[in-house]
């Protein structure tokens, strides 16, 4: 190809050249849960008129499935294709978002997996290998296997179709008091961003290998991160290994231009930043309009040009898009769409997804012979388009929860009570009064939607909006019956008023729940699922938005500003519910079978001691921490085992979800309180147990990130928390060193 016809390859719509049989492609699809016309790839048509839409990810996480992630990404991949083999859709989909959730005003959280970066990190994992592994390539009992285990050269391994992490990194400003996420310059401390920010991005490619990572419109102390040679070039590709290409964040020139004003950069001279800096496609135009000028003036090497292709065409080559797919992705047609085992699977990982907040005195499940006449009141008490979130393309259809909760109620009352979810006046409150007055019980429901979090548009409070409040006060007030609130979210929302009152005994969250919600609502309401899911995030009172703005970036508490901490691993203030916390309508006890209780660590004498700031000095170990990159952490040496027996107490069949978090020794100055290090989730009838067994590496599960950013193990009795953490385990760390002399803290 000539300089010209190469820079017309590197815009999300690749022009192609015909004289040499480059057919054009355009790389720009979404999939983030489900296929979504919001990129230019994917066009439903009368062939596949639609695609199944999946609960929107913050409620999927919820579940703490490990196996549902990567399931889920395994339909959507394969409705991808069956698209593709119509002509209808691409092969490359820049899903999932993968921020961690920094702060409960963000409107993206929608999108995301949680506050926790290992939960993040795990859920991406998961997803995008259910969307690239093509499935007959895996022996059954090996599935769990990274890729590296079946192909030494990555760059060579089948997709089915190629995913995408985004948006790296530090990104989760979009609008906020006319802070512009265009603009918007993270200061960000290298601690936070080895040990939050960019743990994802490094397990998504490490653990994952996904073949596309995409750079956010924001800037990193300074740097645009489209335009950080360190960012991508340094971390992405040379340390982590990325087998494929770095996308940009559409149109992130333009706004290093226009908005960051990076350098005094015009088009040419931003484009040659971004490219020498290893950002390979441009969605947008920037490239395919600048780039040979910028080529022709000396600002880009024609071989940094080259580079960029090879990235990108080796990444269609193991699409198979040149030279053919497998038969068996070859093969998957239109009746692979909106299947009716996809739509369960939408169902089930809403119903799995569910989290129960409060349920006094067993209010639920409603019993169908005893509630017979249910009044359903609330904005989203129909719900249908805003159960589907963002991101979407046309669902096969949707099951609002009206119409799901008649098909159990004998007689059911609907009364809207507000105008919409805005709620701007009270005029509807009266008649939903009278309906909650005759009835058995009456199921509210409530919550935000795309007008108050969404894409460029961050929450101003943690409030539920207008007039909604006071439905939920003057309802449960004149109800005859029990009274279900019921809240539609993304992010978090202060409802100290309703957990603290009587008259509502029982409060459930479904986050956005895709298509089947209503289904999977009133499965849970009345019983027919026992809701296991626990909060991905932290849910905050109202007045954390008054402790500090959104644009201040530590996770750490800022103490000369009297800034708070964020997240549940840094914040210690009081909460609406924690970070973890679900109900169950049975009851769960845990019970260790058989643990390691110490690791202990033999250091040569090229591995030394590094201290830590201690808060008592008498309490010092004689050797403090060891870098972790000095230590070889392959070794069956770091690894300590644990068994749990789950043990169902209560009368009715039920998953439980398993959170292991571990605790750093005490005394350590500016460390988390405690990480998630895993998780398993897991079914038990009623009277019954079952065991779950867990195998740690030490350097990955009990690591910490000092201030300087180094990853350090540290020694010392460190503690294991089971569950709801009534249960713990301790855990001593010892270093054996070699020769004393060399041993010493430097």
């Amino acid at each position: 190809m000539t300089l010209g016809e190469k820079v017309k390859q590197l815009g999300n719509h690749a022009n192609g050249v015909s004289r040499v049989g480059l057919p054009s492609y355009e790389w720009w699809s979404e999939a983030l849960h489900g296929v979504s016309n919001q990129g230019p790839g994917v066009q439903f048509t009368k062939e596949i008129p639609s695609a199944t839409n999946f609960p929107t990810v913050i409620l999927t996480a919820a579940s703490f499935n490990q196996s549902l992630w990567k399931t889920i990404g395994q339909a959507v991949s394969t409705e991808a294709r069956a698209m593709h083999n119509q002509g209808h859709g691409g092969l490359t989909y820049w899903s999932p978002t993968m921020n961690v959730v920094r702060d409960p005003r963000w409107g993206r959280i929608t999108e995301t997996p949680g506050e926790d970066p290992f939960l993040v990190g795990t859920y991406a994992v998961n997803y995008v290998r259910g969307l690239q592994d093509i499935e007959e390539e895996e022996e059954e009992e090996e599935s769990n296997k990274p890729p590296n285990y079946y192909y030494k050269d990555l760059n060579s391994r089948p997709l089915k179709v190629s995913a995408c992490c985004k948006h790296y990194t530090a990104y989760d400003v979009d609008n906020w008091n006319g802070v512009q996420r265009y603009s918007y310059n993270a200061k960000v401390s290298q601690q936070d961003i080895v040990e939050t920010f960019n743990r994802p991005f490094e397990m998504c490619i490490r653990d994952g290998d996904v073949s596309s990572i995409m750079c956010s419109y924001n800037s990193v102390n300074g740097i645009p991160t489209c335009a950080d040679p360190k960012l991508l070039k340094e971390t992405i590709r040379d340390e982590w290994g990325l087998h494929g290409y770095i996308v940009s964040d559409c149109d992130s020139i333009q706004t290093m231009v226009a908005n960051h004003k990076f350098l005094g950069d015009g088009y040419e001279d931003a484009s040659a930043q971004a490219m020498r800096a290893g950002m390979d496609l441009n969605c947008g135009d920037s490239y395919t309009n600048y780039m040979e000028n910028a080529t022709l003036s000396g600002k880009v090497k024609e071989g940094d040009i080259d580079k960029a292709l090879n990235n990108l065409y080796v990444v269609l080559m193991r699409l198979g898009f040149f030279d053919g797919s497998s038969p068996s992705l070859r093969s998957i047609g239109p009746e692979s769409v909106c299947s009716d085992e996809h739509i369960e699977l939408s169902a089930e990982a809403a119903r799995e997804g569910i989290v129960l907040l409060k349920n006094d005195n067993n209010t639920l499940p409603l019993d169908h012979n005893k509630f017979k006449n249910i009044a359903v009141i609330g904005p989203h008490a129909n719900a249908t388009t805003t159960m589907i979130g963002t991101y979407v393309g046309i669902p096969c259809k949707i099951t609002s929860p009206l119409d799901a909760l008649s098909e159990f109620a004998a007689s059911l009352t609907y009364a809207k009570g507000c105008d919409g979810v805005q709620c701007k006046n009270d005029s509807l409150i009266f008649p939903a009064m009278e309906a909650a007055k005759n009835a058995d019980a009456t199921i509210i429901i409530v919550g935000l939607d795309t007008s108050i979090e969404q894409e460029g548009l961050d929450r101003i409070d943690l409030n539920l909006p207008g007039y909604q409040e006071q439905l939920i006060k003057q309802v449960s007030d004149v109800s005859k019956g029990p009274v279900i609130l019921m809240v539609m979210s993304a992010g978090g929302v202060d409802i100290s008023f309703a957990k603290s009152d009587s008259k509502i005994p029982a409060i459930l969250w479904a986050g956005y729940p895709g298509e089947e919600g209503g289904r999977a609502i009133a499965d849970v309401v009345f019983g027919k699922y026992n809701p296991g899911g626990k909060l991905p995030i932290t849910w905050y009172t109202n007045d954390y938005i008054t402790k500090l703005p959104m644009t201040s970036m530590p996770l750490r508490p800022v103490d000369e500003l009297g800034y708070p901490g964020r997240t549940y691993k840094f914040f210690n203030g009081s909460t609406v519910y924690p970070f973890g916390y679900g109900l169950s309508y049975t009851q769960f006890n845990y019970k260790i079978v058989r643990a390691h209780r110490s690791v202990n660590v033999k250091l040569n004498k090229y591995q030394h001691c590094r201290r830590l700031d201690y808060l008592d000095d008498a309490g010092r170990p004689l050797c403090e921490s060891v870098l972790i990159d000095d230590l070889d952490c392959s070794t069956t040496e770091y690894e300590y085992e644990l068994e749990v027996e789950v043990q169902n107490v209560g009368t009715m069949d039920g998953d439980d979800v398993l959170i292991l978090y571990s605790v750093p020794p005490a005394g350590i100055v500016g460390t988390h309180s405690k990480q998630v290090i895993g998780f398993q989730r897991v079914f038990v009838p009623a009277g019954e147990s079952k065991n779950l067994k867990f195998t740690f590496n030490a350097c990955k599960s009990l690591f910490l990130v000092e201030k300087n950013s180094y990853k350090l193990l540290p020694s010392g009795a460190h503690t294991i928390l089971i569950g709801n953490e009534s249960t713990s385990l301790p855990l001593q760390v010892d270093f054996t060193v070699t020769a004393v002399e060399e041993s010493k803290n430097d």
